[in-house]
C-alpha cells in the first residue's frame, strides 16, 4: 500500500514537473489576481478615510483611478492565469495517455493482465485527464493562498489581534480540509475502478454482440452488464455524496471564520481601536476570503479525485512486464530455424521439437489452452518456467521482446483489422499486397467490395464478415513475410473450396520459410511437411496427414470430426 501511494506521488510530481513553466506562469498570474482582489477592500477603505471624509475630490478621482488600474490588471492576469492552467492540464493529460499507451503496447506485454480493454481506457482517458486537472487546480490554489497572505498583513497593519487571526487561523482550516478531503479520495477511486469495470463489460459486450445474438444469450448479457452498470452507479453516488459532504463541511468552516473576522473587526471598530475605513475594510477582506477558501476546497476536492487517480495510473504503470527484456541478439538475416527443448509453460509438459529452417509443419492440438500456450512461447508473450525456445540457436527468453517478433510472427486465430482501408491493413509487410491477398483468397474478398481493395474498413473489421476477415487477417501475416511464421487456425470460417485454396496458396507463398500452422484443417494439414501431435500437453506422435488419418484414431477424431 505504501509503495502504491509513493508511486502515486511520484506520478503527480511527474506531471506537474512536466508542466512546470506553465504552472510557474499560471501561479504567478493566478496570486497576482487574489492579491489584487485583496487590495480592493483595503483600497476603499483608504478612500473613505482619505477622500470622503475629508472631502478631496482630488484624492476621490486619485484613488478611483488606482482602482480602475488594479480591476484592469485583475481581469488580464486571471484570464491568461487560466489560459496557462488550462494548456497545463491538457498537456500533462497527454503526456500521460502516451506514457500509458507505452505501457499496454509495451512488448513485454503483462499491462493487460487481469483487466479488460474497456479498463485501460478508462484509465487512459478519464484518469489521466483527472491527474491532468491537478496542473489546473494547483495555481488557483497558491494564488489563494496568496490572497489569504495578503489579507492578512492588511489586516496585520489595520490590527494586529486581526492580522494574526487569518495568519493563526489558515493552517488548522487547512489542515481540517486535508482530512474531511480523505473519504472522497477513497470513495473516488471506487467510483473509477467500478465506472472502468463497467466500460470494460459494455466494451465485452458490444466486441460479441454477434455471437451473443446467434446463441441467444441476450439475456443473460443483459442482467451481467446490470449488475455491472449498478455497482457502478453505487460507487458514483457514494462519491458524490462523499463530494457534498467535503464541500458543505469546508464551506461551513469557513463561514465560521470568516464571521470570527468580522466580529472581531466590528468589536474593534466599536471600541475605536481602528478608524470606520479600517471597519469597512476589514469587513471587506471577511467577505472577500469566502472566494480563497472556497477555492481551498474545490482545488482540496480536485487534489483528493487527482491521487486516487493517480494511484491507478501508477498501478498500470507500473505493472510487471509479463517477459522480461533480454540483452541478446538474434542473427540477421535470421533462417528461422526453431527449437523447443523441454519446453514446460502453461499446459505444456516437456515439449521437445526441432524444426529446420523452411520446413511447413502442422501441429493438431487436442487441448486448446496447450495451442494458445504454445502461440506464447513462440512468440515470446511468455517464457517458459523450465526449457528454452530457441531461434537460430539464440535462447528467445535472452532477446528482447520487439526483435523476437521482428523474426517470429505470431498469427493468432482472433486477430482483429485496423481502421482504414484493405489495401492499408495488408500492405504494411514487405511482400507485394497482391501475392499475400492471393495466396489468402483475399482477393475474392476485395472483388466484392465497393471499392475493391481501397474500401474503407471500419474499427476491428466489424463491416466484414467472420470469413472475410480471417483471409484479410491471414493476407496481413503473409505480406509480413516473417522468418518464421506462426498461425492458428486461419481458415476456421471459410468454406471448404476456399480453404483449399487457402492451403495450397499458403504453401506456394510461404516455400522456404519456415511456417507452424497450429490447426486442425484436413486442407492445411495436407500441405504440411510433417504434423506432430500435441495431446496432454506432450507430442504424442508426428508423421504425414495421411498416414496420422490411418493410424491414428484419436488424429482422425481431431481433424475429421
Amino acid at each position: 500500500m505504501t509503495a502504491t501511494a509513493t508511486t502515486s506521488r511520484s506520478v503527480l510530481r511527474q506531471a506537474i514537473s512536466g508542466q512546470r513553466r506553465q504552472v510557474t506562469l499560471a501561479s504567478v498570474l493566478a496570486a497576482g489576481h487574489q492579491g489584487g482582489e485583496a487590495l480592493v477592500p483595503v483600497i476603499i477603505g483608504v478612500v473613505i478615510d482619505q477622500a470622503v471624509d475629508g472631502g478631496s475630490v482630488g484624492t476621490l478621482v486619485f484613488w478611483l483611478a488606482v482602482l480602475a488600474v488594479v480591476f484592469a490588471g485583475l481581469s488580464y492576469s486571471y484570464r491568461f492565469a487560466a489560459r496557462a492552467a488550462e494548456g497545463a492540464s491538457l498537456r500533462a493529460a497527454h503526456d500521460l495517455r502516451i506514457a500509458i499507451s507505452r505501457r499496454v503496447l509495451h512488448p513485454g506485454g503483462g499491462a493487460e493482465n487481469g483487466k479488460l480493454a474497456g479498463e485501460l481506457v478508462n484509465i487512459g482517458t478519464s484518469d489521466a485527464q483527472r491527474v491532468g486537472v491537478v496542473n489546473a487546480v494547483l495555481p488557483f490554489g497558491i494564488a489563494a493562498l496568496a490572497g489569504v497572505l495578503v489579507s492578512a498583513i492588511a489586516l496585520l497593519r489595520i490590527s494586529l489581534p486581526l492580522g494574526l487571526l487569518v495568519l493563526l487561523g489558515t493552517p488548522p482550516l487547512l489542515y481540517l480540509a486535508h482530512l474531511i478531503g480523505k473519504p472522497l479520495e477513497r470513495r473516488s477511486e471506487a467510483e473509477q475502478e467500478r465506472s472502468a469495470h463497467a466500460s470494460g463489460v459494455a466494451t465485452d459486450l458490444v466486441s460479441g454482440l454477434r455471437v451473443l445474438k446467434g446463441i441467444g444469450a441476450e439475456p443473460a448479457a443483459v442482467a451481467r452488464y446490470r449488475d455491472t452498470s449498478q455497482n457502478s452507479l453505487r460507487a458514483t453516488l457514494r462519491a458524490a455524496r462523499a463530494k457534498a459532504w467535503h464541500d458543505g463541511a469546508v464551506l461551513a468552516l469557513t463561514g465560521v471564520f470568516i464571521a470570527i473576522v468580522a466580529l472581531v473587526g466590528g468589536h474593534l471598530a466599536s471600541s475605536g481601536s481602528i478608524s470606520v475605513g479600517d471597519l469597512v475594510a476589514a469587513v471587506g477582506l471577511a467577505q472577500f476570503l469566502l472566494t480563497p477558501f472556497l477555492i481551498f476546497s474545490w482545488v482540496n476536492g480536485e487534489l483528493a479525485q487527482g491521487r486516487a487517480s493517480a494511484s491507478r495510473v501508477a498501478d498500470l504503470l507500473t505493472t510487471p512486464a509479463a517477459v522480461n527484456p533480454g540483452d541478446g541478439g538474434l542473427p540477421s538475416p535470421a533462417t528461422g530455424n526453431v527449437r523447443l527443448a523441454e519446453v514446460s509453460y502453461g499446459s505444456l509438459r516437456g515439449v521437445d521439437l526441432d524444426i529446420p529452417a523452411g520446413e511447413l509443419i502442422g501441429v493438431v492440438a487436442a487441448d486448446p489452452a496447450a495451442a494458445t500456450d504454445l502461440l506464447d512461447c513462440l512468440g515470446r508473450a511468455g517464457d517458459p518456467a523450465e526449457g528454452r525456445v530457441e531461434v537460430d540457436g539464440v535462447d528467445l527468453s535472452t532477446v528482447d521482446p520487439e526483435r523476437v517478433r521482428e523474426v517470429v510472427l505470431v498469427a493468432a486465430h482472433d486477430a482483429d483489422l485496423f481502421e482504414g482501408t484493405l489495401a492499408e491493413n495488408v500492405g504494411a509487410g514487405d511482400r507485394s499486397p497482391d501475392e499475400a491477398l492471393a495466396a489468402s483468397a483475399a482477393d475474392e474478398v476485395a472483388a466484392t467490395l465497393p471499392d475493391g481493395t481501397a474500401t474503407a474498413v471500419t474499427e476491428r473489421g466489424r463491416s466484414l464478415s467472420g470469413g472475410q476477415r480471417q483471409r484479410v487477417a491471414l493476407a496481413r501475416a503473409l505480406a509480413a513475410d516473417a522468418p518464421v511464421l506462426v498461425v492458428h487456425d486461419p481458415t476456421t470460417a471459410v468454406d471448404t473450396v476456399t480453404e483449399t485454396r487457402i492451403a495450397t496458396g499458403l504453401a506456394r507463398l510461404r516455400r522456404g520459410r519456415t511456417t507452424i500452422l497450429v490447426t486442425t484443417s484436413p486442407a492445411l494439414l495436407a500441405v504440411a511437411d510433417r504434423v506432430v501431435v500435441l495431446d496432454g500437453g506432450r507430442i504424442t506422435g508426428e508423421g504425414g496427414h495421411a498416414e496420422l488419418v490411418r493410424d491414428r484414431a484419436d488424429y482422425r477424431a481431431a481433424v475429421l470430426s
